[in-house]
């Protein structure tokens, strides 16, 4: 039974990065070249950064093992028509070089607010996306005033929002799960030899299978106006995403109470990897929201 699983977990992902190396290739022949680029020092990492556009910022922070281009490359074309749009590589990601310091989503928020700081910037609206999507919500939590508005794309605020399946295929992952993938390549400038990627990547499985827990009150607490927008079949639990819509001001009466400050969308027949491939219909939530 075991190795069954085992078997089934390797054709998953086989297949899974397949997928996203077909999709990939395909959103990096529209790769748009940022009006400035840069490394800002915070916190004893050199953080990189790429700004398009002008307008009223938004920071975009993408999923794990992903990079700018990965995550964000056929939205970026759209939001910087009308905004600034400062796209950031966290830790170990890209060409922003791990450090001997542990992940923590309390410190890539941090990492975030610094650059913030460093820039100049004393209000954004904040996009992300998984991992991303946590260390949005951290912000809004360690920072309230230096968020705007909030796009939370598939992710939970704990642990145990993912389903058990989900955890289970994160604990089976191995250091070179994305050898064969677009995923690699794009890490070339931090991680030249195979040693030191499959450092990372054990490094981020383990912090990727921690328990973790940003806490009710704080998701009740933060101030900014939030878009959830989930797969309805992306890994994460259905009770975990009415929970956290809940918490942030979500499920009422609005014949009677009138909106919410948060809204919550579920796009159907939609995976986690298959909810950032869809750039056009995340536009479309997104920019009515952001105005």
């Amino acid at each position: 039974m075991k190795a069954k699983f085992k078997v089934v977990v390797k054709t998953i992902l086989t297949a899974v990065c397949l997928f996203i190396t077909t999709i990939i290739m395909a959103q990096q022949s529209v790769l748009q070249k940022p009006d400035t680029a840069g490394y800002a020092p915070v916190n004893g990492l050199k953080m990189y950064y790429e700004v398009y556009g002008q307008g009223k910022p938004i920071v975009l922070i993408h999923g794990a093992y992903q990079t700018i281009g990965l995550c964000w490359s056929s939205l970026i074309p759209d939001l910087s028509k009308t905004r600034k749009v400062i796209a950031v590589e966290i830790q170990g990601h890209g060409h922003t070089k791990d450090i001997e310091r542990p992940f923590s989503y309390k410190l890539l928020a941090s990492d975030v607010i610094e650059l913030l700081h460093y820039l100049k910037i004393d209000k954004a609206d904040m996009m992300g996306f998984s991992v991303g999507g946590t260390v949005a919500i951290q912000v809004a939590i360690q920072q309230p005033q230096l968020v705007n508005k909030l796009v939370i794309l598939s992710t939970p605020y704990q642990y145990t929002g993912w389903l058990p399946e989900m955890r289970t295929m994160l604990k089976s992952l191995k250091p070179d799960f994305l050898d064969q993938t677009p995923y690699k390549a794009a890490h070339e400038s931090s991680y030249a030899n195979e040693q030191k990627w499959h450092g990372f990547v054990s490094k981020f499985i383990k912090f990727d299978t921690e328990d973790f827990d940003l806490g009710d009150e704080n998701l009740k607490n933060i101030k900014a106006q939030t878009l959830f927008v989930f797969g309805d079949n992306d890994g994460i639990d259905l009770v975990h995403k009415a929970k956290l819509y809940q918490l942030c001001g979500g499920n009422v009466f609005a014949d009677m109470e009138g909106f919410p400050k948060s809204q919550l969308a579920i796009l159907p027949n939609t995976s986690h990897v298959g909810l950032i491939m869809q750039p056009q219909k995340i536009a479309e939530l997104v920019q009515p929201f952001l105005k």
